[in-house]
């Protein structure tokens, strides 16, 4: 079993820590207090290949594998969670959507420029009455002249209001239940398709979470993505992708807290020594650098089966569930190390704590995480 990063993908978590270290550190609470989302950052991101990590260079691509992408998003949310989960929606949600189930019509005319990094991503399945329960989705598309209708509303919508290109679930039988929903590529600027109220969030503020409503949006019929009906199902086998990633933005998050309380153990005198000589002090690092590790290696265990074509279900539940519960433990411990002055605003560690509570709760709660292993463990016995 190999445990190291090959030469090339040092490299290239190399150049994503470089360019974040630069591009982005400097105004990390710049924009967390003002809720900026950095659409400037797109055409460096762009450049850089982060917004088609693993998809094919005749895509548009940068031709990386979930190894690479793991990499990509811990180095990005190791500064700033918030550009690591942009990337990170941009990549596994709305573009894989339509990478593993769009026809190649759709691949050319709405992956390409996503892939690229021309147009932005938005995924919409999450519905006020439907969070956990993703099959309870109310918002229906009905039948019309060369197309479908569709009403209803999407929340908690990463890039709700600057995406170009949203991927969205609707009911079209309501009688198949989970089976009766379809997933749709929904354009900016359609009539009847616009994004609503902005969230006021605790953490991974200078990501933009908003609204998205459905007004008799009328979608023509090469817009339904995949097969009628099979839209919930394929949501949630591109699930099985996104949590891979959720799981790199909780490690990279967890990394950049422990790094903050290693310096300032280092830093911090009391009763005439640095208080890393404290051994209350040693063990707390000791066991924050010990879970974080065994997070990377359930993430990156995840990511090597998803490269070699292997269902990782039970794997990617496993990592984010397992990595965004560390993570909350993490920067919890790195604001104690800090003592007072973690509770506030002058160092890094309290950030990082409201940052990474979200990764308990996005793609699936830890709750859901624990049904979902559970079933797969026991379709093994």
């Amino acid at each position: 079993m190999q445990f190291e990063l090959s030469e090339e993908q040092q490299q290239i978590k190399m150049s994503v820590r470089e360019f974040a270290e630069s591009e982005i550190a400097p105004h990390v609470m710049e924009w967390d207090e003002s809720q900026h989302f950095p659409i400037e950052l797109k055409p460096q991101l762009a450049e850089l290949g982060l917004l088609g990590v693993i998809f094919p260079e005749q895509y548009g691509g940068a031709g990386m594998g979930y190894v690479e992408y793991a990499t990509i998003i811990e180095e990005l949310s190791r500064v700033d969670g918030s550009v690591g989960i942009s990337v990170a929606a941009h990549n596994s949600l709305c573009s894989n959507h339509i990478y593993q189930y769009g026809t190649e019509a759709q691949r050319r005319k709405y992956l390409e420029p996503l892939a690229s990094g021309e147009h932005l991503g938005a995924w919409g399945l999450t519905e006020p009455s439907a969070g956990s329960d993703a099959s309870g989705t109310k918002s229906t598309a009905v039948r019309a002249d060369r197309g479908w209708l569709v009403n209803g509303s999407k929340n908690f919508i990463t890039h709700a209001i600057h995406a170009d290109t949203c991927v969205a679930m609707a009911v079209t039988d309501k009688s198949k239940r989970s089976k009766g929903i379809s997933a749709f590529i929904f354009e900016k600027g359609m009539k009847g398709f616009s994004p609503s109220k902005k969230e006021n969030k605790l953490g991974l503020r200078a990501s933009e979470t908003a609204s998205v409503v459905f007004e008799d949006c009328l979608v023509p019929d090469d817009q339904l993505l995949g097969e009628e009906g099979m839209g919930f199902v394929n949501a949630m086998e591109v699930l099985d992708g996104g949590r891979i990633s959720i799981a790199a933005l909780a490690v990279g998050i967890a990394q950049g807290a422990y790094e903050s309380a290693v310096r300032y153990a280092k830093e911090r005198q009391q009763f005439g020594k640095p208080i890393a000589e404290f051994q209350a002090i040693q063990f707390k690092l000791a066991d924050m650098a010990t879970q974080i590790d065994a997070a990377r290696l359930l993430m990156y265990r995840a990511a090597s089966l998803k490269d070699n074509g292997r269902k990782t279900t039970k794997e990617s539940s496993m990592a984010k569930l397992y990595a965004s519960e560390v993570s909350v433990k993490v920067c919890e411990e790195a604001i104690q190390v800090h003592g007072g002055y973690g509770y506030t605003k002058d160092y890094p560690p309290e950030k990082y704590w409201r940052d990474s509570k979200l990764c308990t709760i996005g793609e699936g709660t830890s709750e859901i995480q624990r049904i979902i292993i559970a079933r797969e463990v026991l379709k093994q016995v």
